[in-house]
């Protein structure tokens, strides 16, 4: 049994992190945290000019996503009107999941305003605010 446990935890050890991690993390764990935490930042730098034009991408997802959820929830409350239950709970773990997924975009969109400015979506309402008050000037 225990060499069972072993063997799993080797395996799963192998597969997480590879071989050469394996034999990295057996060594020193203290010098591996430490180190993992400051070679971290540097391959996730963010691109800013294809940041800002993933963003319009991640806003029509989320509009997708949100007509999606309004007609799940219909298909939900019909299953449970129709006596349906399992229905009804595995359109509401869907309706979950969509719903984690806006959040994650709501989440990467603010990180790619927080490092890069402004995002596109903002700017263009900024642009259609400029050319309304240019308007209303020239008026």
């Amino acid at each position: 049994m225990l060499r069972k446990l072993v063997a799993i935890a080797a395996l799963s050890g192998t597969m997480a992190l590879g071989g050469a991690g394996v034999a990295g993390a057996a060594g020193t764990s203290s010098s591996t945290g430490t180190g993992s935490s400051t070679s971290t930042p540097a391959h996730r730098t963010i691109d800013c000019s294809k940041a800002t034009a993933r963003i319009p991408r991640i806003n029509a997802r989320e509009a997708k996503g949100t007509a999606w959820v309004t007609k799940a929830e219909a298909r939900e409350a019909t299953a449970k009107k129709n006596g349906h239950p399992d229905v009804a709970k595995m359109i509401a773990r869907h309706i979950t999941l969509v719903q984690k997924l806006q959040n994650f975009g709501h989440r990467v969109e603010g990180r790619i305003t927080a490092k890069c400015g402004s995002s596109t979506s903002t700017s263009g309402s900024t642009s259609a605010s400029t050319s309304a008050s240019t308007s209303t000037s020239t008026s």
